[in-house]
C-alpha cells in the first residue's frame, strides 16, 4: 500500500520496477515504449530479442540499466476495437501479470503508464478505471506502493460525465478565496477587535479558565480514530488499506495519542469509515482541519460524501482531475 497517482516521466520514478506499455514484438516502438528504450540505453534491446516476444495481457521481466530502478516489466496491452472484443479483461490482465512479476522478484515500488491509451485508442477514462480497480484489488491482499504516472494534464482530460458533475457542484459550492476580500478583512478587523475587548474584560479569570479548560480537553485524532474503528467492527488492516495508508503510518497513528496526520490523511480514514459529512468534520477537527467553501479539494470531498461515495480511489481520480492532493498517500 498505497495506490498513488502522479504526474511524472516513468523514466524518472526512482523505483523497483517500471511497466513499459510494450508491442508483442518487445522491440521497441513509439510512446512510452520508445522512451524506456532510450533511457535505458540499448542493453534494453539486446535482452528483450533473447524473449521471443510477448502476447496481449502477458508480462515479461527484464534488468533496467541506465534507468533509475531495478528491472522493466513489459507487457502488452490490447488494441481499443470499441470495447466488445475482451478489451478490458486482456487490459486488467496486464496489471495482474505485471503486478504478479513484481511481487515474485521482491519489489516494493512499481510504476505503471495508463496502459494501452495512446495509439492503442484505449479511451483514457475507462483506461484509468481498469487501472484502479484491478491495482486495488491487488493491494487488498498485498503490501505494495504502486504508481499510475501520468506524463503530463494534456494527457488527462477531464470529460466523463463524474468529473462533470463535480465541476459543476464545485461551481454551485465553491466560494474564490479571492471574492469580496476586502469584505472578508472588515470581518476579521471587526473580529479581533471584539475579541481584544473581551479579552481585557476577562483578563482577571483567564488564568483560571485556562487551567480548567486544558483539564478538560477532547480525545484527540489518535484515540477518536481507534474509537470509531472499534464502533465499525472492522480490523485496523481493513481500514488504513481502505484508506491507501500504509501500515507504518497507522503504527505511528495509533502508538502515539498526539500524532497529527495530514489533512488527506485524516479524511482518507473518515472516508475508510464510510462517516457522514457531521462526523467526518468532527473526526478531522481533532487533528486541526476543516471543511469550508473556500478549497476544491473540501468541496469534492463533500461532494462524494454527500452521495454516500465512498470508493477511494474514485475520489481520488477526481481529486487528481482538478490538481487537488490526493487521499491517503
Amino acid at each position: 500500500m498505497p495506490l498513488i497517482i502522479v504526474r511524472n516521466d516513468i523514466t524518472k520514478m526512482s523505483v523497483d520496477a517500471i511497466v513499459n506499455a510494450a508491442k508483442e514484438s518487445l522491440l521497441g516502438g513509439d510512446g512510452v515504449d520508445g522512451c524506456i528504450h532510450r533511457a535505458a540505453g540499448p542493453e534494453l534491446l539486446r535482452e528483450c530479442r533473447t524473449l521471443g516476444g510477448c502476447r496481449t495481457g502477458e508480462a515479461k521481466l527484464t534488468g533496467a540499466y541506465r534507468l533509475p530502478c531495478r528491472y522493466v516489466i513489459h507487457t502488452v496491452g490490447p488494441v481499443w476495437n470499441g470495447g466488445k472484443y475482451g478489451e478490458r479483461e486482456q487490459l486488467a490482465s496486464c496489471y495482474r501479470s505485471s503486478l504478479a512479476l513484481a511481487k515474485e522478484h521482491g519489489c516494493e515500488t512499481v510504476a505503471f503508464p495508463l496502459i494501452s491509451s495512446g495509439v492503442f485508442g484505449y479511451p483514457k477514462d475507462q483506461a484509468l478505471r481498469v487501472a484502479v480497480d484491478t491495482i486495488s484489488e491487488f493491494l487488498a491482499e498485498n503490501d505494495m506502493t504502486v504508481y499510475i504516472v501520468i506524463f503530463d494534464r494534456a494527457a488527462y482530460q477531464i470529460g466523463n460525465k463524474l468529473f462533470a458533475d463535480i465541476a459543476a457542484y464545485i461551481d454551485d459550492h465553491y466560494m474564490d478565496t479571492h471574492t469580496n476580500l476586502r469584505r472578508e478583512r472588515a470581518r476579521r478587523k471587526d473580529v479581533a477587535e471584539s475579541r481584544m475587548l473581551t479579552a481585557c474584560e476577562d483578563a482577571p479569570m483567564a488564568a483560571s479558565g485556562l487551567d480548567e479548560a486544558l483539564a478538560h480537553l477532547d480525545a484527540g485524532f489518535s484515540e477518536t480514530l481507534l474509537k470509531l474503528i472499534d464502533r465499525s467492527g472492522k480490523k485496523d488492516a481493513e481500514v488504513y488499506k481502505k484508506a491507501n495508508v500504509d501500515r507504518k503510518l497507522f503504527s505511528k497513528i495509533r502508538n502515539n495519542p498526539d500524532y497529527k496526520p495530514s489533512k488527506p490523511t485524516a479524511v482518507a480514514f473518515a472516508i475508510a469509515l464510510e462517516l457522514n459529512l457531521d462526523e467526518t468534520r468532527d473526526l478531522i477537527a481533532r487533528a486541526g482541519y476543516a471543511l469550508g467553501p473556500s478549497s476544491k479539494f473540501d468541496v469534492i470531498i463533500e461532494y462524494f460524501i454527500t452521495r454516500r461515495d465512498y470508493d477511494i480511489f474514485r475520489i481520488n481520480e477526481a481529486l487528481f482531475a482538478f490538481d487537488q492532493s490526493l487521499l491517503g498517500a
